[in-house]
């Protein structure tokens, strides 16, 4: 039988899985480079193993969480800058089990696109690779998907799914909260990933990302791509050694919206909201868009991206123990 010069094959479709085994023969040493003892087996299995023998835990509990990049994404495809957004989500995914007091063990990866470009999701994966080695987290395994009709030219879209280990004992979730606890703010690095449809919708007729301003000595996309920090290294030494009694990643509601999930019955929160500097590009945002005061503190972090709670009687040793581990705290407020 001849065969049609119109038959139909997976690659005129728009899917091409050539592209697809370039990509994985790309990404194989990055991904290997995150491999820790508990990781067995290898990449391209149908599933990932991670041995569950914790020696130093006496009752190991584990930790999990899933999330994405939002529309931080189409900044970083608009900019074509495709090594950074990985490493957004895992640092995101990382300080989401870190507010529980657990340190990660493992990550997955989504990432989706119309049509696949190996050149481009390496660019990615490489971002997933670089923080997990940064956080002593392996990169255990992926989905990639390959959608044409889905995803426009150039777009693709992300999401990392982290679990991590805690000691039962030591799990943090706020129920020792007390009136006076003082709330210990360190530093975000921009907007990490949540806000960006508000600030795209207040810059973007006005700004180009490309474009350099003076107040915030870079380009608009610079700060806008501002990798979203983990805080893993400062957090985990600290809850051997203070009483913490809660932890709260700033992400999409704000200080009060976030830190209000691990308040007890009957407790909130007094912020001075004069007690630290916003980094520019919020004030940039906030002027551009004529944005609210209340709607801004709603929406963004405003630079500050985590949040630990102490009895008063410890916060000058907090203190002074992340000034010595580099970082710039500041006392942001109390529970009452």
């Amino acid at each position: 039988m001849r065969r049609s010069r119109l038959a139909l094959t997976y690659e005129k479709a728009g899917v091409s899985i050539e592209e697809g085994d370039r990509f994985v023969n790309r990404i194989r040493k990055a991904v290997r480079s995150t491999y820790k003892p508990g990781v067995l087996g290898d990449i391209g299995a149908f599933g990932a193993f991670y041995d569950a023998r914790f020696k130093s835990f006496r009752s190991p509990v584990l930790v999990s969480s899933v999330d994405g990049v939002g529309t931080k994404l189409m900044v970083a495809q608009t900019m074509r800058r495709y090594d950074t957004v990985g490493q957004d989500l895992v640092n995101h995914c990382v300080n989401d089990i870190l507010a529980c007091g657990a340190k990660p063990l493992y990550f997955l990866d989504y990432y989706a696109a119309g049509k696949l470009d190996a050149g481009t999701a390496a660019q990615v994966i490489e971002g997933f690779a670089k923080a997990c080695r940064e956080n002593g987290c392996a990169l255990i395994g992926g989905e990639t998907a390959e959608m044409p009709g889905l995803y426009g030219e150039g777009e693709y879209d992300l999401a990392g799914m982290i679990v991590g280990v805690v000691e039962k004992s030591r799990i943090v979730d706020g129920r020792r909260i007390k009136k006076g606890d003082v709330l210990i703010g360190l530093p975000s690095t921009g907007l990490h990933t949540n806000g960006y449809s508000l600030a795209r919708a207040a810059l973007f007729p006005r700004y180009a990302t490309t474009q350099h301003l003076e107040e915030l000595g870079c380009t608009v996309g610079d700060a806008l791509l501002a990798v979203h920090r983990s805080y893993l290294s400062a957090i985990q030494p600290l809850l051997q050694r203070f009483d913490v009694r809660g932890l709260s990643h700033i992400t999409g509601g704000g200080i009060v919206g976030n830190t209000m999930r691990i308040m007890p019955k009957g407790r909130s929160l007094r912020i001075d909201w004069e007690s630290w500097e916003r980094p520019p590009i919020f004030t940039l945002i906030q002027q551009a868009g004529d944005v609210p005061e209340e709607d801004m503190r709603r929406t963004c972090n405003l630079g500050i991206g985590l949040i630990a709670i102490v009895p008063e009687v410890q916060a000058d040793g907090v203190l002074a123990f992340l000034k010595r581990k580099k970082e710039v705290p500041c006392c942001i407020g109390e529970v009452v």
